[in-house]
């Protein structure tokens, strides 16, 4: 008798030893399940900003090279030696749906073309393929109300051809992707296209360009000293190493 009661109390402590690890498991669950909506809500919300400071605007597309989004970035968010914030720097895209780049990076967007705050630089970046790119017409529209707004508009590689189809900047130099120049200046004669095997870029008034790709530094450190200084501009390259990657 008494070995059946050592039985029984044994089986009803397991019992209850399973109900609350059930329970414990459910409410990780539950939690988990949070985690993952609060993490989908923050993908909705826009970056916030800072209204003191000029805002420099990436725009993205399906195709786009990720260096000529990164490189700007990555020239444009560094802080002073002081450690003082400069810029805001966002990147626009037509919605927040999870864009892929060439490279198949997918990234989302901080603001899409109805909700894009205004913008002092707005960089155009290029794909392999612009077939697509230059057809839409809210690419196009945003280009052009944009440009209304900003000090300086920056186009690399065959983001020449977004800056062609805009009209923007008809009259003014431009320089494309190696190789590009030629059908570039057939496609929008009122652009002056630069020799893009001499060329590796230029700049005209508030629109300047390049080669695109890693060249995409090049147009970016340009600006920045433009809006900053030389010597912010030394430290941002210093702070990339730089002079390591021109030794390699």
């Amino acid at each position: 008798m008494i070995h059946k009661n050592k039985i029984f109390a044994n089986f009803s402590l397991l019992i209850i030893v399973m109900f609350f690890s059930c329970k414990k498991t459910t409410k990780e669950t539950v939690s988990t399940d949070e985690d993952i909506n609060l993490q989908q809500t923050s993908l909705n919300n826009s970056k916030s900003i800072k209204k003191e400071l000029p805002t420099i605007g990436l725009l993205m597309y399906n195709g786009v090279l990720t260096t000529e989004v990164t490189a700007a970035a990555d020239v444009f968010t560094k802080y002073t030696e002081d450690n003082k914030q400069l810029f805001n720097v966002i990147t626009i895209a037509e919605n927040k749906n999870a864009i892929v780049t060439e490279e198949g990076l997918q990234m989302i967007a901080d603001y899409t073309f109805s909700d894009c705050p205004e913008l002092q630089v707005l960089f155009v970046p290029s794909a392999y393929d612009m077939s697509t790119q230059v057809k839409n017409k809210k690419i196009i529209t945003f280009i052009q109300n944009k440009d209304k707004e900003t000090q300086y508009t920056v186009s690399n590689c065959a983001g020449a051809q977004l800056i062609g189809a805009s009209g923007i900047a008809d009259g003014k130099k431009i320089v494309t992707w190696i190789g590009g120049g030629e059908q570039l200046q057939k496609d929008y004669p009122n652009l002056i296209v630069e020799n893009d095997s001499l060329v590796a870029f230029v700049e005209d008034g508030k629109y300047s360009s390049s080669n695109g790709n890693l060249v995409t530094y090049i147009s970016a450190l340009n600006l920045l000293e433009k809006m900053t200084n030389k010597g912010h501009r030394k430290y941002v390259e210093s702070y990339l190493y730089l002079n390591r990657l021109k030794n390699y």
